[in-house]
């Protein structure tokens, strides 16, 4: 005891040195101060000045120091979960010296927030300074309860030398005092014994201690000296049954020891010749252990690595240790990568999986989980399994629930997790109240408490949410199944309807529940307060079809004819809104298709009104005239037609009409012109396709160079017709091959569009139309045109252009009706020679007729 008392007497030495310099405040760094002290005794002159000058940098610090800490203790008192600031303060108060509130501060941080292992360390020989050996007991307080939080060889040396240095019982080699020290080390090499790096250090620690203990035996009681050396030859045998980074220097001191103790070995050799062969087995074991992950200790020790690369190599490590199946190597190993990462949130949840797959329960997971709660009190699933860890080991309510609070207090990312704590801490409360197991007294009181509050926290923040709805619907169902109360249970519905009135499921869930009870005019009852409520998507028409269905199952005749009564109005009424919606958001779909397509037109006009501007006088002097004569032919025509028809009166607005039509027929003109040999025509085309949608339908024909739908001119609906522009004959051979194909739910007719053979076989106007009415031809040309466009295609043929224009006005006054020109209905008389000819002459009147009926 004494020969390891010496070796250790350095590090009390330093531990008084740290006592002295706590009491007189001069913790930290003087170098600065000293080699000001060196120069002003050499040189007595400036001494003054120089004391001047440090007395001034002095008091300016302590106010900067002074100016610092009260804004950390400002900013700690708004955002407590402030590490950095709590890490800072900490610093500070020690290097003031600032006793009191420098133990509150470590107090403090402790509570929210785990110390590192120097931090245990330097805390603890701060108290230490400050107190006597017969008050150790405070100081071995501190050391607990850092090594219950990192598995750290560091901070357990700490500990065991400062219970041999400064516990009486220890350093008296008393019987106590040794079985203390002695159970310290066990404890101490059962935590760091499977540390590959570092838990040798342990292990030679143990031994030290055990040979002082030797020298102390007398000389004279073989038998305790025999007893003391066989446990000292057990402590080295395993030792060097586990893998460790120095492992042949373990073997060398064994086998030195073994000839202090008269055995014949070769000392100065690392092989295992001369020593019992199960223990040579066990080295040999242990060394082919460590040379299967001497690499893997390498790459998470190396120096100069990123803290992401060092953390991937702890992941291998563990996944390699993990395929031999061993759960302590694992969990050490867990334990060194938690030490180096103790606030990584995946680390903890992998660590503690690890542990509820393999240990399931128990002091040590348990242990874990508070541990991981403490480092990422921001991860919700690591309170919900830690409520599930103490449900598991049977934990008291008391000690549940004093977890629960701790964990609704903190902050997590999503309300989720919230909502998840909650669910879990009322799992547990159903699970203990429904076995009535354990000492604890439960009643229902505590799972409705736990409800509210939950509702309470989540409800403005999960309005028409799942999670709500989830919740409410629980909670009503233990009203009904544990408490067996069901006005509870309605209750908890119609709270859910006053915050989530607009969630179709909620009324759906209420009705559920009513039906599923056998209460049949409760459910009508929630239906007739539910189905004129708007509801988002096609909720509105899915609750009035399940009042239907409902009435069909459950209710009288009388019932389903109020149903329908009530439901089928207001079904129109959705229907008719729906139309109304769709025909707007079609409108403003075109509009903004044709706004495009208007400025095209508007910048063309101005650029042929630019182009006509630059014409030469003459020019523009003919093509004016050309456009008067135009318009003077079309004037005279529309008027004699008028006076053909006794409209002498509406002269005037056929003008209009003329002039309106010549407008149209001039567009119309221009865009029959642009069809070609190789363009498809294509009809019955769904009203709410556009352009994309067949070009889409022509993918796998190609060729496509341009798709024009036409519109209706006041609507602005497409009126279901379409041209589509080919490259090249091929393409469009193709294009015509797809005839009668779905396209939006509608078969679509193609046909070939030919503008030369003065007709087009899907129906629509050619440029040939257009020009023979221009010129004037009507009669029988256009009437064998329509014949052959009836022959060639099921769609109605079109009339020709002016046909359509002049029959498109309203005779009123005396006439009744336009007559076809091959028709003779009845008042038209027969003509005779030298009377006017057929074409002139005008149908009889109403009055006419009369008289005529009235004569027979």
């Amino acid at each position: 005891m004494k020969l390891f008392l010496a070796k250790e007497e350095g590090k009390k030495s330093e531990a008084k040195e740290t006592r002295m310099d706590f009491e007189k405040s001069s913790i930290s760094i003087k170098d600065d101060t000293e080699m000001a002290d060196d120069d002003t005794a050499q040189n007595p002159e400036s001494s003054r000045k120089l004391s001047s000058d440090s007395d001034s940098s002095d008091s300016e610090d302590e106010a900067e120091q002074t100016q610092q800490l009260r804004a950390l203790e400002s900013d700690l008192s708004t955002n407590p979960s402030n590490y950095d600031a709590h890490v800072l303060y900490i610093k500070l108060l020690r290097r003031r010296g600032e006793i009191e509130k420098l133990r509150e501060a470590r107090e403090n941080m402790n509570v929210l927030f785990p110390l590192t292992p120097a931090m245990w360390v330097e805390w603890a020989k701060d108290e230490a300074s400050l107190l006597n050996d017969s008050d150790s007991e405070s100081v071995e307080k501190l050391y607990e309860r850092g090594i219950s939080e990192y598995l750290s060889i560091p901070l357990w040396r700490e500990y065991l030398n400062y219970v041999l240095q400064h516990d009486p019982k220890v350093c008296d080699s008393s019987v106590d005092g040794v079985s203390k020290a002695r159970n310290l080390f066990e404890r101490a090499v059962t935590a760091a014994a499977l540390h590959v790096a570092q838990g040798s250090q342990i292990w030679d620690a143990y031994t030290q201690f055990e040979q002082s203990i030797l020298l102390t035996i007398d000389q004279s009681d073989i038998q305790a000296k025999e007893k003391q050396v066989q446990r000292i030859r057990s402590i080295f045998h395993r030792q060097l049954s586990i893998p460790f980074a120095n492992m042949k220097s373990t073997l060398l001191s064994y086998k030195a020891w073994e000839v202090e103790q008269g055995n014949s070995l070769d000392s100065e050799s690392d092989n295992v010749v001369g020593i019992s062969s199960h223990v040579a087995s066990s080295y040999r074991k242990a060394e082919e252990m460590y040379n299967a992950r001497a690499h893997l200790e390498e790459h998470i020790t190396r120096q100069g690595i990123s803290e992401s690369e060092r953390y991937q190599h702890f992941m291998s490590y563990l996944d390699f240790e993990k395929s031999f199946g061993d759960p302590a190597r694992v969990q050490s190993l867990y334990e060194r990568a938690i030490t180096d990462f103790p606030v990584s949130s995946d680390l903890w949840l992998d660590y503690t999986r690890y542990l509820d797959k393999t240990l399931k329960a128990g002091k040590v997971v348990k242990d874990v989980y508070s541990r991981a709660t403490r480092k990422c009190p921001w991860v919700g699933e690591l309170w919900v399994r830690y409520l599930l860890c103490l449900e598991h080991g049977l934990a008291s309510e008391k000690e549940i629930s004093a977890a629960f609070e701790k964990s609704v207090q903190c902050t997590f990312s999503t309300l989720e997790e919230y909502l998840d704590l909650f669910l879990t801490r009322v799992d547990g409360l159903r699970r203990r109240l429904s076995s009535a197991r354990g000492d604890d007294v439960l009643n229902y009181s505590l799972i409705r408490e736990s409800f509210q509050q939950a509702t309470d926290y989540l409800s403005p923040h999960l309005k028409n949410t799942d999670g709500l709805l989830r919740l409410h619907a629980y909670w009503a169902c233990l009203e009904l199944k544990l408490n067996n109360n069901l006005t509870a249970a309605r209750g908890v519905w119609g709270s859910l309807l006053k915050t989530c009135g607009s969630m179709l499921e909620a009324w759906q869930g209420y009705i559920a529940m009513e039906i599923a009870l056998g209460h049949i005019n409760e459910a009508r009852a929630i239906y007739k307060r539910c189905y004129s409520k708007r509801f988002s998507g096609t909720g509105s028409e899915d609750i009035c079809h399940a009042w239907l269905r409902f009435e069909r199952e459950f209710g009288t005749l009388d019932d389903l004819d109020h149903a329908v009564q009530k439901v089928m109005p207001r079904l129109e009424e959705l229907q008719l809104f729906r139309l109304e919606q769709e025909s707007k958001s079609l409108t403003e779909v075109t509009d903004k298709r044709e706004r495009p397509l208007k400025k095209t037109a508007s910048e063309k006009r101005k650029s042929g009104s630019i182009a006509i501007d630059e014409q030469s006088p003459a020019k523009r002097q003919k093509s004016t005239q050309n456009q008067k004569k135009l318009h003077e032919k079309e004037n005279t025509r529309g008027l004699k037609l008028a006076e053909a028809n006794g409209g002498e009166e509406k002269k005037g607005k056929v003008e209009e009409q003329v002039n309106e039509q010549l407008v149209k027929d001039t567009y119309s003109s221009k865009t029959r012109l642009y069809t070609d040999q190789c363009t498809a025509f294509a009809s019955n085309l769904n009203i709410r396709a556009i352009d994309e949608d067949l070009k889409q339908f022509f993918s796998d024909v190609g060729g496509v160079t341009a798709i024009r739908i036409l519109h209706d001119k006041f609507t602005g609906k497409s009126r279901g017709l379409a041209y589509v522009d080919f490259k090249d004959e091929e393409h469009l051979a193709a294009a015509l091959a797809k005839n009668k194909q779905m396209l939006l739910g509608k078969k679509l007719s193609i046909t070939r569009s030919n503008p030369k053979r003065g007709k087009r076989e899907s129906g629509a106007l050619t440029t040939s139309e257009h020009d023979s009415n221009q010129s004037g031809i009507e009669g029988s040309s256009a009437s064998k045109e329509s014949a052959e466009i009836s022959k060639g295609s099921s769609v109605a043929p079109q009339v020709p252009h002016s046909r359509k224009h002049f029959e498109s006005i309203q005779l009123k006054g005396k006439n009744t009706f336009a007559v076809p020109r091959n028709v003779k209905p009845l008042g038209w008389t027969t003509s005779k020679p030298g009377t006017k000819k057929e074409e002139d002459e005008k149908p009889k009147s109403n009055d006419e007729f009369r008289k005529m009926f009235m004569k027979s």
